[in-house]
């Protein structure tokens, strides 16, 4: 009897996890594991932001795949996918081709631009690894850039974000340390940087706690950041944005602007031919894509819904690690030759946003709130948490973050 192949598209926390888990699950002899990504490194996604400042090194936000999965257990295929043929069971690769007989899709995320002219062309994403080096590398130039300019180029120094959703808000918090630093080494006046986040909503971190939102806003203007809240943003140029509130349109000057504003599942999901919402699939109870008993769909591409308010759980880390547990459950079920599988329930552990050096805010433990310093160790812990689920004490020990005293 041939071994089913299990192929894992997306070397994310959900494929990451599904992949860990099944290797551990199923012995050698029972399945052919395949677990395919674009580079030979799995990534932390909710740290890109302070890779994008430039506060902490990419280097160690990245982690080798080796370094956590079984190579002589489990098929790492390097490569980029095209597109998926569910009716065949099949994968079109970059280069070549891979058949399945169960398939689990983890291809993340891309950014969702609403259509915003001149964002795609003239904006920065923070999406992978190098996009944030990108982007470090693109504030620091221009800011070197600014005592050569014959002319004054405050366009060099403003740092637009748009959007005060958790990724702005936790870049701008960054922000707010990497700038002093930056000044100092380019002979720049910090009172001439401006750090400006614009924001659609009327509030920032829309539908979150407004005693928390309230402390993050206090402490990120104190750290110089600004808001303009309930300001669309309309145009994104080369050289500056044009924003719009209450019909009165406003241009900023700005060659360093970061859009943070919202997520879509990847493209290639809703080329498939599966129904989608932004790129996201509604999957059934136990995460397989509707019409196909051989898919399972986790993390960016997959839509949940809560059933308490009728509106989608978002695409966080926490619950894309929680998919791949029940997919991988499910997985060793049906090779095992079962059919009742597990049905998925998000269990929410509470939800943490760093806003710098030492600063956080947060709800955990059922409604309890952090801020300051206690929600920074927290979210540290949930950070460290993810890396002894993932690759044990060994990868916790390289890749942690213990300076709880600081950031």
């Amino acid at each position: 009897m041939n071994r089913p192949k299990i192929v894992i598209l997306g070397a994310g926390y959900g494929g990451m996890i599904t992949t860990v888990k099944l290797q551990k699950m199923l012995g050698r002899n029972e399945a052919d594991i395949t677990l395919v990504n674009k580079h030979n490194y799995h990534y932390q996604t909710t740290w890109l932001h302070e890779n994008a400042a430039g506060t902490l090194h990419h280097d160690h936000t990245r982690i080798k795949i080796s370094d956590v999965v079984d190579l002589n257990r489990v098929e790492l295929v390097q490569d980029t996918v095209v597109s998926l043929q569910p009716d065949e069971k099949k994968v079109t690769l970059e280069n070549g081709e891979l058949t399945y007989d169960y398939l689990v899709v983890g291809l993340g995320f891309e950014a969702a631009t609403f259509g915003i002219q001149g964002l795609l062309e003239n904006a920065f994403t923070i999406n992978n690894i190098n996009s944030a080096r990108l982007i470090r590398d693109h504030i620091e130039y221009n800011f070197a850039r600014y005592n050569n300019e014959k002319e004054d180029r405050q366009d060099l120094l403003n740092i637009v974000i748009g959007g005060a959703g958790f990724t702005g808000i936790e870049f701008a918090g960054e922000l707010g340390n990497r700038v002093p630093e930056l000044c100092k080494e380019y002979d720049i006046p910090r009172e001439k940087v401006r750090i400006i986040t614009v924001e659609a909503s009327p509030t920032a971190l829309p539908g979150f706690d407004e005693e928390l939102v309230e402390y993050a806003m206090n402490y990120l203007e104190s750290q110089g950041v600004e808001f303009k809240l309930g300001t669309m943003l309309k145009q994104v140029n080369e050289n500056s944005i044009i924003v719009e509130k209450d019909e009165q349109q406003e241009e900023i000057p700005s060659s360093n602007v970061i859009w943070a504003a919202g997520v879509r599942g990847n493209s290639i999901v809703e080329e498939t031919g599966f129904e989608t919402a932004r790129g996201r699939v509604k999957v059934s109870e136990d995460l397989r894509a509707p019409g196909h008993d051989d898919i399972f769909i986790v993390g960016d591409c997959a839509l949940i819904m809560d059933k308490e308010n009728d509106r989608p759980y978002p695409p966080t880390a926490q619950i894309a690690i929680q998919e791949a547990e029940v997919t991988a459950h499910n997985l060793k079920t049906l090779v095992h030759g079962g059919s009742k599988l597990e049905a998925f329930e998000p269990e929410l552990q509470g939800t943490v946003a760093s806003l710098g050096e030492g600063q956080a805010i947060g709800v955990v433990f059922g409604g309890k709130k952090l801020f300051g310093w206690k929600a920074s160790v927290m979210k540290k812990i949930i950070d460290n948490r993810y890396l002894l689920k993932l690759g044990g004490v060994g990868l916790l020990l390289k890749k942690g973050k213990f300076n709880i005293f600081t950031k």
